[in-house]
């Protein structure tokens, strides 16, 4: 009865406020035909960069979360030794391959597990005398595994779409070109000025703009699904998805172990790593024009069967690493 009881708590409390900005968005652009690119704009050189640097700034680092790089590293290592066996077995030609390999090592580390980590960490069990300890540490690790996905999904995924037809250079210059790059050395450099930033009028503003990052992401991907082509029958795309929700929070789960990550550290990275396929995979499909169908419904389906496996997750990851 207690387990029924904490399950509709999550449901309640972090899922459903996630779709329902999701299907806002998706009904928007339904009635109105939004502009995306606009929307994209706003949250890669605004919203998430923004947020990024005040919660790097605002919060103190501790050294156990340089680790969390090298878990961010390693789950990506992983699912791409998994994908490139299962991509070899299924028979997939070269496209096809690298269209699954992304579908499956970079997930929507923005737009639904940052707010999702905020959601979840500023709720019960999570809430201490109307404050949130846990909060800071949970949001700066995702922080984090944002950081080391938008690297890689802008480099490795663009190699990966483009059968390596890609010039490095190229590869380079969108890398260098992602504002939240610069936020994050920016952060840590800053933090050794001897004044305190926030004490300065510029910062209020910054805080607005940090405060509307999860409303303004989660109705963009809701857009951006909406515009996805669906298809019922394509097996590469739930075969994409099953690895992606459920063997995401298995690998994460057995890298926690080695790495010794315990707490609500060790269930924000647990949780991190069980959110959908990233829009950006489905994106560079489109631009590469390498498998865009499969890639658009990978990040449909697993968007929306997440909803089931995020709460199972959540749940799990409270009783296996239970805080202090």
């Amino acid at each position: 009865m207690f387990a029924i009881k904490v399950f509709l708590h999550i449901i309640n409390n972090n899922i459903i406020p996630i779709f329902l900005l999701i299907a806002l968005g998706y009904v928007l652009n339904k009635r109105f035909d939004m502009d995306i690119k606009t929307l994209s704009k706003a949250n890669f050189y605004i919203f998430v960069p923004i947020f990024v640097f005040t919660n790097l700034y605002a919060t103190h680092i501790p050294p156990e979360v340089l680790k969390v790089a090298l878990f961010a590293a390693l789950v990506l290592v992983l699912n791409l030794l998994i994908g490139t066996v299962i991509s070899r077995i299924a028979g997939h030609d070269t496209g096809k391959k690298y269209a699954f390999l992304n579908s499956i090592m970079f997930y929507n580390s923005g737009n639904v597990g940052l707010p999702l980590i905020t959601l979840v960490f500023s709720s019960a069990p999570f809430v201490i005398g109307g404050n949130t300890p846990y909060l800071d540490i949970a949001v700066t690790a995702q922080i984090t595994v944002l950081a080391v996905q938008n690297i890689t999904t802008n480099t490795f995924g663009f190699f990966n779409a483009g059968r390596a037809s890609l010039h490095w250079k190229d590869s380079i210059k969108r890398v260098f070109g992602m504002p939240v790059i610069y936020m994050i050395p920016a952060a840590f450099i800053l933090k050794l000025v001897p004044y305190d930033l926030t004490r300065i009028p510029v910062w209020i503003g910054l805080e607005y703009i940090k405060n509307g990052m999860i409303s303004i992401a989660l109705i963009t991907l809701g857009i951006q699904l909406s515009k996805t082509k669906f298809q019922i029958r394509n097996r590469d795309a739930y075969t994409s998805v099953l690895v992606r929700l459920l063997g995401g929070p298995c690998i994460a789960f057995i890298l926690i172990k080695l790495m010794g990550f315990s707490g609500a550290l060790a269930q924000a990275l647990m949780i991190s790593t069980s959110v959908p396929t990233a829009v950006n995979s489905a994106l560079i499909a489109v631009e590469t024009d390498n498998h865009p169908d499969f890639s658009s419904q990978a990040v449909f389906l697993s968007t929306i069967l997440s909803a089931i496996t995020l709460s199972l997750v959540i749940y799990i990851s409270r009783l296996l690493f239970p805080v202090a």
